[in-house]
């Protein structure tokens, strides 16, 4: 049995999870934000941050969501813990919806279900010592008495590669990198199933973010942990991701397996994602068909009054009548005759497969997890 398969059966086994059955399943899930004005407030309109995202993860798995900033990837994450209350939709976690449950459900709820953000200083209270940030989940859920929950500390320090003596330290007197350590390790101290993961490296130098990505990849294989992975660094999440979520102004894109993707992307703002991304050799393109980068011009349309049609259809140079028009479904290869099965994209009118990679792509070793600014 290989190691994913143990760190798969680990994940089912501690969330109880039925073979073949979701952890997690986000289900048409919307967050529209109100637009109002005028003296008594009314509301004229609303910015569709997330607009009918769909997508399941499987325990033991690293599900990456991917996309251009505002495409809704961190909105996505803070609605499937309820940091931000879903508009519409289902959010079932552990075949619970978490959309509907009240303050104290939910409670209960989020000790199985933690996040860790992207800035790994505004997310910890600088007027605290590390010790105490990291007990308080623990005595404030009555998971453990002060003097267990030090222990518990010391023990959680040292598996995210810390000291004790990180303890009596102040947020400010810690490295970013040993800040974000300290916030994966808080996530870590109620014993959660699934993590939320909000560009948890994207602050970090690159260096710094090889090591923490290998942290997460170990504490997964370790503690049988699944992950939601939201980056806007093709090489990030590459290198730790099983399956791709790619959004683009509220909406799912393309779904594929994390080498489907990067072998043939089948939806043109994925190509053009790829492409964006800068060459590890500048003279790799010449050799890899001639085939041409895709070009795509103009600004992301505003989210308060999104095109008709594909949502994609003002920036895309393949753009039809029909794109215009028509909202394209998600369509997996198996309905197209294809042979990916899983491999999901709504566009009308796909790229076809078996096309030169594109040169774009990172490598997938973790030196290549570098983020893009």
């Amino acid at each position: 049995m290989s190691a994913t398969d143990v760190t798969v059966r680990t994940a089912r086994e501690r969330a109880g999870v039925p073979d073949g059955q979701p952890l997690l399943s986000v289900q048409d899930l919307k967050l529209h934000y109100p637009i109002r004005s005028g003296i008594i407030s009314r509301q004229t309109g609303a910015v569709r941050a997330v607009d009918g995202v769909s997508f399941d993860v499987f325990p033991g798995e690293t599900l990456g969501i991917v996309g251009e900033s505002g495409c809704g990837k961190s909105t996505t994450g803070r609605a499937i813990i309820r940091l931000e209350n879903p508009t519409a939709g289902a959010v079932v976690f552990g075949g619970r919806d978490l959309a509907g449950l009240n303050t104290r459900e939910l409670r209960r709820a989020r000790l199985d279900l933690q996040m860790v953000f992207q800035d790994p200083y505004s997310s910890l209270n600088p007027q605290k010592r590390i010790g105490d940030l990291l007990a308080e989940p623990l005595v404030a859920h009555g998971r453990a008495s002060r003097k267990d929950a030090r222990e518990r500390v010391t023990e959680m320090l040292e598996r995210v590669g810390l000291s004790a003596q990180f303890k009596g330290r102040y947020p400010h007197e810690l490295s970013g990198g040993q800040r974000q350590r300290v916030g994966i390790a808080r996530a870590l101290m109620l014993d959660p199933t699934l993590l939320v993961l909000d560009e948890p490296v994207s602050a970090l130098d690159v260096s710094i973010q090889a090591q923490v990505l290998n942290l997460l990849r170990d504490l997964q294989a370790e503690l049988g942990l699944t992950y939601v992975f939201i980056s806007h660094g093709l090489g990030a999440v590459r290198y730790i991701s099983d399956r791709i979520v790619v959004m683009y102004l509220g909406k799912v894109m393309e779904v594929a397996t994390t080498a489907e993707l990067f072998a043939g992307p089948r939806h043109p703002y994925t190509e053009i994602l790829l492409d964006a991304y800068p060459a590890p050799n500048p003279h790799l393109r010449a050799t890899q068909g001639g085939r041409e980068r895709i070009v795509v011009e103009g600004d992301v349309p505003n989210a308060a009054a999104p095109p008709s049609g594909c949502v994609f259809h003002t920036r895309c140079p393949f753009a039809q009548d029909k794109c215009r028009t028509e909202e394209p479904r998600l369509t997996t290869d198996a309905q197209t005759g294809g042979q990916g099965g899983e491999h999901a994209f709504a566009c009308h009118f796909p790229l076809e497969v078996g096309r030169p990679a594109s040169s774009g792509t990172p490598s997938s070793g973790p030196t290549a997890a570098g983020e893009s600014a």
